[in-house]
Formats: C-alpha cells, structure tokens, sequence
C-alpha cells in the first residue's frame, strides 16, 4: 500500500519548503537569555489558571490525578466535572504556537476514574482545542495481570491551540548507528543532512518507567522519567518560553526547564512539591554547565510573568545598545 504521506499536499509543501530553505510559518527561533525563571505554586489548580492572562503560554504539560485515591490530591466525587474546569482554562492562557500535553490511560473500568477517553471526548466536543497526535509510552517493567493482558504502556495527548502550534522535530530526532548511516547514505533519494539528524522517534517511545531504587527518584508515587518530560519539553517548546504545569507533582517539569533553559510555572495543593523540587535540585546542582536559573515561591503570579519577560527582554536590550 502506497505511504499515503506521499498524496498528503501539505506534507509535499514542508518537504519543498525545506529544501528551499523556508521556514514554516510557526518557526520560531530560540531565544538568547543569560538566565531563566522557575516558579512555585502550592494552591488550587483551578483558582490558579483563573489567573493568568490570555495567551501567555507556550507549552502546559500536565499528568492530572486519576482518581485512583492514591492519596487526597488523587480522590474527587466527580471526575470529569473537576476536570472540566481546568479543561475549560487551557485553551484561553495557551498562546497561538502554543502546545499541551495531557498524560492519562485508557485501562480503567471504572466511568468514576480518570479515564482520558472521557477527557478527550469532553475536548472535542466542547472546547476549541486541536488534537494533534497520540504518544504512547512504552516500557517493559510493570505489574503482572490474570483478568486481562498485563499493561506495559501509558498514553499523552498533545493539543494544541491553532494549526501554527510549533513542533521542533530535530530537537528530539533518534540517532541512526554508523552502519545504518552507511547504508542509507547509498540510497540517493535519501537527504544525507537528514540522515545525519537523525530519525523521527514516532510517536510509541521506548522509556522505561523509574525504579524503586532509581537516582531520578525524589519520593512522589507518580513521578515521570526525565527522559521522557524532556522529549515533549524540547520539541513542543523553545528556549526562553514558558512552560506550566498545574498538577506538578514531583516537579520534574521544572527540573528539565531549568536544563533547557525554558521558564517554568510549577502549581500543585501539595505542600511536598517543595521538599521534591529541592531534591531534583540537589541532583542537578553538581552540573558545572547547569545554565543560571532564578527560584520562586508564592509570589503574585503577574511579578513572576513580568520578571520573565525582563529576562527575554534584556539580552534584546542590550544589542540595541551596542548597535547604536
């Protein structure tokens, strides 16, 4: 069967414009700042997106409770009427290139939890929100099952805003080993600079889960990979933007911002946000190319927007004057 990306006008016109050397017209180019800001949030979800102003994110990437009662941040009467007021927030404070990552499953029985079908049907049919691909965690550690086939994987959703949403693929592109190159070096209908990049990592990721005994740990029940934050971080977002995640949890978000020289908005009811955040902290710290970062905490959420735009502003600033 014919690859239909091959029929696929729109896929045709990026190839072109690429060996033009055109830029899409979502390209964005990172931005030069001598340090990024990080802040910390420990209140409602909800009350928080309230207030912040209108398209003033580029990337929120959220793992929401599943309701699963885990702990009290993770037991809610109604599940998706919860979710709905915080659904209902995201596409207002997203900005036009913006992105959202939403982690969930699709393996609870129960209508009562957090099932991410119902999730995405409430976003289709009632907000104004893209859906733009489906990723599929995959790893091969997890627990063993008699009633139904054991679960080796977890889903995210990526939404985005509008149809300029940007996406950088060469960020996050997979390297090809030295004789894979070779070979396809000798295909001459293949772009040796591509082959150099790498490949796309396609949309099932290959990462595995954190272990009990793993150094990336920081004591949260949930906590995601580096590894895997750091793919959706770096290819839905750009160096200088802002990233929010309103249910932190372990605020691993904020840790990849810092190492990516992105601004983070970290927001969670959990006062143990503190304590984990400090201990991503330490693991990082010893890193003698660590890029410089500022830490917040519980500040007025419209200083900490306007100390971020003086970071971006300033390195701009400062060439205007030495150009003068």
């Amino acid at each position: 069967m014919a690859n239909k990306s091959h029929f696929n006008s729109g896929h045709r016109t990026l190839n072109n414009q690429k060996k033009n050397g055109i830029k899409h017209s979502s390209s964005i180019d990172d931005k030069k700042i001598e340090k990024t800001i990080h802040a910390i949030f420990i209140e409602d979800a909800v009350q928080f997106l309230k207030k912040l102003p209108d398209n003033s994110i580029q990337l929120i990437l959220i793992d929401p409770p599943y309701n699963l009662d885990l702990d009290i941040w993770d037991t809610f009467d109604n599940y998706l009427d919860w979710a709905k007021q915080w659904l209902d927030e995201i596409f207002r404070v997203l900005s036009e290139t913006g992105n959202c990552v939403i982690f969930g499953g699709f393996q609870y029985q129960d209508l009562k939890k957090g099932d991410l079908l119902e999730i995405m049907h409430y976003i289709r049919h009632h907000t104004n929100l893209r859906f733009t691909n489906l990723v599929i965690w995959y790893y091969k550690n997890g627990m063993s099952a008699h009633r139904f086939f054991a679960n080796r994987h977890e889903e995210a959703i990526w939404l985005s805003k509008t149809n300029k949403y940007y996406f950088n693929l060469d960020n996050v592109r997979v390297a090809f080993d030295e004789e894979t190159k070779e070979l396809y070096k000798k295909d001459k209908r293949l772009n040796p600079a591509s082959i150099e990049k790498g490949k796309n990592p396609t949309n099932v990721w290959e990462i595995n889960r954190l272990n009990g005994n793993s150094k990336e740990r920081v004591g949260h029940l949930t906590q995601k990979p580096v590894e895997l934050i750091q793919r959706f971080v770096k290819s839905l977002s750009y160096k200088g933007s802002t990233v929010l995640d309103f249910f932190a949890g372990s605020g691993t978000t904020g840790r990849v911002c810092i190492e990516e020289q992105r601004h983070s908005i970290l927001v969670d009811s959990d006062q143990k946000l503190n304590n984990y955040f400090d201990k991503h902290i330490k693991q990082i710290e010893s890193n003698i190319f660590l890029p410089k970062y500022r830490l917040l905490k519980n500040i007025d959420i419209n200083l900490v927007l306007r100390e971020i735009d003086f970071e971006n502003n300033k390195l701009a600033k400062s060439l205007e004057r030495v150009a003068e």
